[in-house]
């Protein structure tokens, strides 16, 4: 799947978003089409003397806001149509666990260099192994984005609770008991008649299931919930922190301005095609020429495009010339060309 460098709202600086509807028909994937041939002529262009690819991958992996996902100081998010910069960590939910997703990975002369590291956008399979915060682990159970099942490695939030069948005896505060296939905990004492089952009893609270939708667990020992037929409790924070601007997000774009300028341009001029490509309009054309000028020139070094250049395995820029010399002294007071 293409993953774009642009979003919708980029377009509206250029035209209305009457006229961008008209020209995608409600259909999105148009979007990507163009984007993807606007790219393509960016990439032939540029990847010569620059780091194009690096500086697309900027706008390509901005990920959307996602409640599971613990984003770090640094990155970048998609909230509701807008960019922001992650300013304070916001932790994901995390959900209950009755398996171990991850073993730490102990083998003789084993290179962690080499070793990819852990994503929370990644899938794994049982075998696979992956560096987190300078440990590598190897995966004991299927676990990942496309699973819907994102589980750091080492990470655990919450505890299992002990339980026991209920029994006409004394119990203290806060114990669990199953109970006909549920499970219970005793709320209060007072009027406590331990010869009643916790179904009819209105000492005992039933214990709700885990709901990952739900966000305000408190950190109590008596936080319980039943997760896989099995009690938890927190031990740490176990809610998602919501992104909120001027707290854990601010608003910023990381990507660079002339890519996106002419992008866009090079994507409009795309989708006017698709509609009439015998009717593009004098302006959709100067458009598309003045960027691929644009590319031209930067291609040729003649002028700055503030993309990093590539750099030669002397560590200086490459060039798409080579200038050659003959001088046999380099004295100022001699002629350099005599032999």
């Amino acid at each position: 799947m293409y993953r774009r460098f642009l979003n919708d709202a980029d377009y509206l600086g250029v035209i209305t978003a009457e006229a961008l509807a008209q020209m995608t028909r409600g259909n999105a994937d148009r979007f990507a089409q163009a984007e993807e041939s606007a790219e393509m002529s960016i990439i032939e262009n540029l990847s010569e003397n620059y780091e194009i690819e690096q500086e697309l991958n900027k706008g390509k992996y901005i990920a959307e806001h996602d409640r599971r996902i613990t984003f770090p100081v640094g990155a970048f998010i998609y909230l509701e149509g807008r960019i922001y910069e992650v300013i304070r960590s916001i932790s994901g939910y995390k959900v209950p666990s009755t398996l171990a997703y991850w073993e730490e990975h102990v083998e003789l002369n084993f290179d962690i260099g080499n070793t990819a590291r852990y994503s929370q956008f990644g899938t794994y399979y049982v075998g696979d192994i992956v560096a987190h915060n300078g440990v590598a682990y190897i995966c004991k159970e299927e676990n990942g984005y496309k699973f819907g099942d994102i589980r750091i490695p080492m990470v655990e939030g919450w505890f299992e609770a002990a339980t026991t069948e209920w029994l006409p005896i004394e119990y203290n505060l806060w114990e669990v008991v199953s109970f006909n296939g549920a499970f219970y905990t005793l709320m209060k004492l007072d009027e406590f008649d331990n010869n009643i089952n916790p179904f009819d009893s209105l000492c005992w609270g039933a214990i709700a299931d885990y709901d990952p939708a739900y966000n305000d667990y408190e950190l109590e020992e008596h936080e319980y919930v039943v997760y896989d037929g099995r009690v938890f409790y927190p031990g740490l924070d176990v809610n998602a922190d919501m992104p909120i601007v001027g707290h854990n997000i601010a608003q910023n774009d990381p990507r660079n301005y002339n890519i996106k300028k002419h992008m866009v341009r090079l994507a409009i001029y795309e989708l006017t095609k698709l509609i009439a490509p015998n009717n593009v309009s004098a302006v959709r054309l100067k458009d598309h020429e003045e960027s691929m000028k644009w590319l031209n020139d930067a291609s040729k070094l003649r002028l700055n495009p503030q993309i990093p250049r590539k750099l030669a395995e002397d560590n200086k820029p490459v060039t798409d010339w080579q200038l050659s010399t003959f001088q046999t002294d380099y004295d100022p007071y001699k002629n350099p060309w005599l032999t």
